[in-house]
Order: C-alpha cells, then structure tokens, then sequence
C-alpha cells in the first residue's frame, strides 16, 4: 500500500520531467537545425539569435519610472481587505488582477521602492483575505470580487450569490506570486499554504488540461470548460506544474500548433477553432512578456516570444506605426480590447472579447513596451520605450496605451499595466523573478 502511495505521489514529478522533455526536444529541432525541419506536422524554421538584455542596476529616470508605477497601488488599496482595484478609482478585481497587484508589490520590494515593513504588512493581509474568499462550490476563487466587501460579484460588480465560475488561466497567475513568496520568502509560508488549503485546485485540472467554470444553459449550476490557448495556456500551467501538480497536457506545444507567416515572421498560433470551441485564440504579447519576466522563458517560449516581437518590429518597418500590441483596457466603451498580431483568422486584428471589429481602438501597449524593453537590447525595444514613457501621470501612475488612429492616450489606468511596469523593471535590475531550475 504504501509503495503505491508512493507511485502516485511520485506521477507529478515523473509527468512534470516528461513535459521539459518533450520542451528540450522541440527546442533542440528549432534552435540546432540550419534549415526547415519537420516534428510531427509542424515545421520549424531555422532561429535567429536573440538579443537578450543583461541585467544591470536602474537608471534614475527607472527608478522613478518604477515608483510612478507604484503609486497606483498606493491610491487603491483597501485598506480593509488588503486588495487592489483592477481599474482605477473601480472596486473590484480578479485573480489576473490581483496576480498583477502581487508582481508588483514584491518587485516593488525588490527595487526598494517601498519598505520592508510596508512589504510584510500588505502582504500578510492579502494573503490572508485570499484564505478566506467566498469560493465557487466551495472550491476556487470567482472570476470578480468586490474589493471592499469580498463579495463574489459579475464583471459589472453586481454581486452573484453562487458567483460567475472562475478562470483557470487567471488562478494560474495568481499561483506565480505564490510560488515566488514560498521559494524565496519562507516567512509567508504559512500563509501561503493557508491560501492553498481553501482552494480546491485539483479541481480545474482534468488529463493534464486546465479547465475553467461557467453557469451552464439551464442556470442550476457549473459546467467546466476546457480553458487556455497557444502562449497563455503554456504559461498558467507553470505555476501549477512547480506545485506537482500533473498539467503536461497543458504545457505542450505542439497538439494545437500552427504557424503563420505574418510581416515575414513565423509566429505561432492555435488551431482551435473558436467557432468551435467558444475561445478566441488571441495572440498578444503579455502571455511571452509574463512568461519571460517571471520564468526566464523555456527553451520554447524564448523563442516564440522573440518571434511575436518581430513581428511588430516589422510591421513598424512596413508601415511606420509603432507595434506594441496586447490586450487592454481603453478609456472608452467597449472598455476592454484584445489588439492581436493574429486572432479568429486575421493579422493585426483589433477584438472585444465578443469577437466584435475594434479596429478603431488599436494601441500602442504601455505594459507591451515595457515588457519587450525589458528582454530584448534593441533599437526597436528603446523606441518602443521611448514613446511609451511620456505616457504616466505623476499622481495616478502609468496610462495604458496610445491610441494608434490619432496619437491620443489611452487614459485607462489600470493594475495590470502598473504591475507589468513593475515587473520588466524589476527584471531589468534582477533577471526573471521566478527562477528555480525550470528551463
């Protein structure tokens, strides 16, 4: 008995080097071969070197880039609660968000930006309001809260009494925080395992997928939903996989890869069909920053991040606009916009999460420029940041974009873009802020 106890405890473990297996071994058919080679029915392109930025202490002006940032986590912290609006002046968040709310405050400690003291108490109270959150079933966090009273509300913050299902994708990221606080900051572990001890995350994982919840057709309950594209799904399942946890189908690459040639580059992209599968398969470039910033990237997404920059970088050479695309925040209805270098079929398509044309509110991505700044020493990366840095108020931190059509700011202010600002800062003074041996 007890040696098959042993056997199950151990599958994690033997799943988990498996799936950095399969990883080395499409990283080894794309980085070593001269010409293009096929691994199953993908064909992989010859890789060009990529310019990775070394790290080194921040400038003045970074520094003051990075303390901009954290003033909007300063104007809304509840201070009952210890979370963090997603939006500006707005009381609610989600897991993605508050995810967000937590990169920043512990690269804000990274780069002294704030206190130890100040450090400890937020995150002590954070982390013990996430061990208390009204749950789905019982089982995962909602996909919204009310910021100030942990009220399980829809994306209008309107409570719903048995909630809206929660995102496997947004837990994913909340998991990454967590996973640096135990590695590198044991005196939250306690608390930490508090947080995990309330969540069921067992739950939102079936053969090795990551699967969400929704209300289902005839409102008596939850139906789970296979969750996560190409970039994201890869990324979220991380996290999960440092816990033990069997997600190898959900780290793969390969099952739904394609790639499409846009502005001369081969970028990867998934072939689910969202007609099909009720998902848009955006791809953007937050899911390669985040994976970048916080993991330093696996031998696979190192590459395909770089490719998602070239692409941008060349249509800026096509057509003179500056191309730092990814979802976002915008200052006017729909309110929320996925700018993409391909979804649903098309290149450079502007999207709501309904699929609906936004052609017209296409951005330049303040956390985009940020981010790709971060990683890579380039001219591109510097005019990128160059743009992006005069877009910040000195009060309420760094705006989210600029509208392409017309130069205007996106003035959306949000704590995914601060937080993302925080993290490629932090990044450039300290290298990937999850780093145990993963890649």
């Amino acid at each position: 008995m007890e040696f098959k106890k042993a056997l199950i405890n151990a599958r994690h473990h033997i799943v988990f080097i498996v799936g950095l297996l399969t990883a080395l071994i499409i990283a080894f058919s794309i980085e070593t071969r001269e010409s293009a080679q096929t691994l199953g029915n993908i064909t992989f392109e010859a890789s060009e070197a990529i310019p990775l930025r070394e790290s080194r202490v921040l400038t003045e002006e970074e520094f003051v880039w990075a303390s901009t940032a954290w003033k909007y986590f300063e104007n809304n912290y509840q201070e009952n609660t210890g979370l963090v609006n997603s939006v500006d002046g707005y009381p609610s968040t989600t897991m993605w968000d508050t995810a967000s709310y937590l990169m920043g405050l512990l690269a804000a400690e990274k780069l002294n930006v704030i206190s130890k003291p100040d450090f400890t108490l937020r995150t002590e109270k954070v982390l013990r309001t996430l061990a208390r959150l009204p749950l789905i079933d019982g089982q995962l966090p909602n996909k919204a809260y009310n910021t100030k009273t942990l009220q399980m509300v829809d994306y209008a913050n309107k409570p719903v009494e048995n909630g809206i299902g929660w995102s496997a994708i947004d837990i994913g990221r909340i998991l990454v925080p967590l996973n640096i606080m135990v590695w590198q900051y044991p005196e939250f572990n306690r608390l930490v395992n508090n947080v995990l001890g309330h969540w069921d995350i067992g739950e939102m994982i079936t053969d090795g997928y990551l699967y969400g919840s929704r209300p289902d057709s005839r409102g008596s309950g939850m139906e789970l939903v296979q969750e996560g594209r190409i970039g994201y799904e890869e990324y979220a399942s991380k996290a999960l996989s440092l816990m033990g946890r069997d997600v190898f189908n959900a780290m793969k690459y390969i099952d739904y890869l394609e790639f499409r040639n846009i502005d001369g580059v081969d970028i990867p992209t998934d072939l689910r069909d969202p007609a099909k599968y009720h998902a848009h398969n955006y791809v953007v470039s937050e899911s390669y920053i985040l994976d970048s910033l916080e993991f330093g990237a696996d031998s696979v997404s190192k590459i395909f991040a770089h490719r998602v920059y070239k692409a941008q970088e060349n249509r800026y050479k096509r057509t003179g606009v500056l191309t730092a695309v990814s979802e976002d925040n915008v200052d006017q209805a729909p309110y929320f916009v996925y700018n993409t270098v391909f979804s649903d079929g098309k290149e450079w398509n502007a999207i709501t999460d309904k699929g609906e044309d936004a052609s017209d509110l296409k951005t330049l991505s303040t956390k985009a420029a940020f981010g790709w700044f971060a990683l890579y020493d380039t001219g591109y990366a510097s005019l990128l940041v160059d743009d992006a840095k005069e877009l910040f108020s000195e009060e309420k931190g760094w705006y989210s974009g600029r509208y392409e059509s017309d130069g205007r700011i996106n003035k959306a202010i949000t704590a995914n873009t601060n937080g993302i600002v925080l993290e490629s800062l932090a990044y450039i003074e300290n290298g990937p802020l999850l780093s145990v041996g993963i890649n």
